[in-house]
């Protein structure tokens, strides 16, 4: 279950550790700039740096030959560049989907997803090191919130994913992995600026993905950031009960809530919203979802991505057969033309939608619970 403090979009470091020697990797290049007419360094330093860290990967600053000796000297004593460890890789038998194990400085760890589609690779990225959220098909709720990551740990962990596919080039990337993006809001909005900027790592903005259980302010404030990145709510329920259930989130923000900041972000962008609806046998699979779900979409600039639930070792839930998605999907269709059947990925290696944790407990069945 979330805690029951007020939602937070600010990315605050106080919920786990702040980094005790600022990170260079975290910074854009008005940062960069600033930090070079601190050490009296002439502007143009601040791109020399950029090149290095997000242009060339380098995380060493002795390698960074075209810097002053003293500059580097002075770098090494008072500033790092972030660089995780790879503790463990898994492959899938039945597609190209692998899955990173990485550890950071701290100690703290999280999983990093490589999804393939025909050659093209998209990053699925975290975003904490836990969920406070406890969305009850999600394996991430279960170990809670250990912190939040730092914008500079967000970028490393993308290139980390560039690294073990080099020398292909990483085309995607959709936050959807540990963590709850809005609820690191500026950590992660900085990191997607970083990401997207031309002297960064130059990912499209219209290629990155942030998805969300539903936190309304964030939602709002990412629609006036100026950005064009995609926008995907995890919304598994088109009724109020029956989301409060699988998603306690929703006691916060009731489904009228969330479809006003979802029509906001849609008007104020420009940009189609993408509903994630995962679907579990016995809960939200009837023709009366179906319905309910088509009527919530109506309206809106939106697609919906359907997801069959993937197993997560010791529960109770479980995917509706292919016959009752099947019934499911011509319900939906029937009204709404614009839906997608996601196919599930990596679920061998538990790298499937919902299935990332590095220590989880077990999960509450929501048909027993009421809850």
């Amino acid at each position: 279950m979330p805690d029951r403090h007020p939602e937070s979009t600010d990315g605050r470091a106080g919920r786990g550790r702040a980094p005790e020697v600022p990170d260079l990797k975290g910074m854009t290049m008005a940062d960069l700039e600033d930090l070079c007419a601190s050490l009296g360094e002439p502007r143009y330093r601040a791109s020399q740096l950029a090149s290095w860290i997000f242009g060339k990967d380098e995380s060493e600053f002795a390698a960074m030959t075209n810097l002053p000796a003293s500059l580097r000297n002075r770098l090494a004593g008072e500033y790092t560049i972030c660089r995780s460890r790879t503790i463990r890789e898994e492959r899938s038998e039945k597609d190209e989907t692998r899955k990173l194990l990485l550890e950071y400085a701290d100690g703290a760890r999280i999983e990093a997803v490589i999804l393939d589609d025909a050659g093209r690779k998209t990053g699925c990225i975290s975003s904490q090191v836990g969920c406070r959220f406890g969305c009850v098909f999600c394996a991430t709720g279960g170990m809670g919130l250990k912190r939040d990551l730092t914008a500079a740990e967000i970028v490393e962990e993308v290139q980390t994913v560039a690294r073990a596919i080099r020398p292909e080039r990483l085309e995607n990337l959709v936050f959807m992995g540990m963590g709850e993006p809005l609820d690191n809001y500026d950590a992660v909005l900085k990191a997607v600026r970083i990401l997207n900027a031309e002297w960064g790592l130059g990912i499209g903005a219209r290629r990155i993905t942030i998805s969300t259980a539903g936190l309304v302010e964030g939602m709002r404030r990412l629609a006036g950031e100026g950005l064009q990145v995609n926008l995907a709510v995890s919304l598994n329920a088109a009724r109020q009960e029956l989301r409060e259930r699988l998603m306690p989130v929703a006691r916060l923000h009731p489904l009228p809530e969330l479809v006003s900041a979802a029509r906001e972000y849609c008007e104020k962008t420009g940009r189609m919203l993408t509903f994630e609806y995962v679907l579990l046998r016995g809960l939200n699979d009837s023709p009366e979802d179906a319905s309910a779900l088509a009527e919530l979409a109506a309206g809106l600039p939106c697609k919906i991505n359907l997801i069959c639930y993937n197993r997560i070792d010791g529960d109770t839930l479980t995917p509706p057969t292919k016959d009752e998605t099947k019934r499911f999907l011509s319900e939906l269709r029937r009204t709404c033309p614009t839906v997608v059947r996601r196919k599930s990925r990596g679920d061998d290696i538990s790298a499937g939608c919902g299935q990332l944790r590095v220590a989880a407990g077990g999960r509450a069945d929501p048909r027993e619970t009421g809850r």
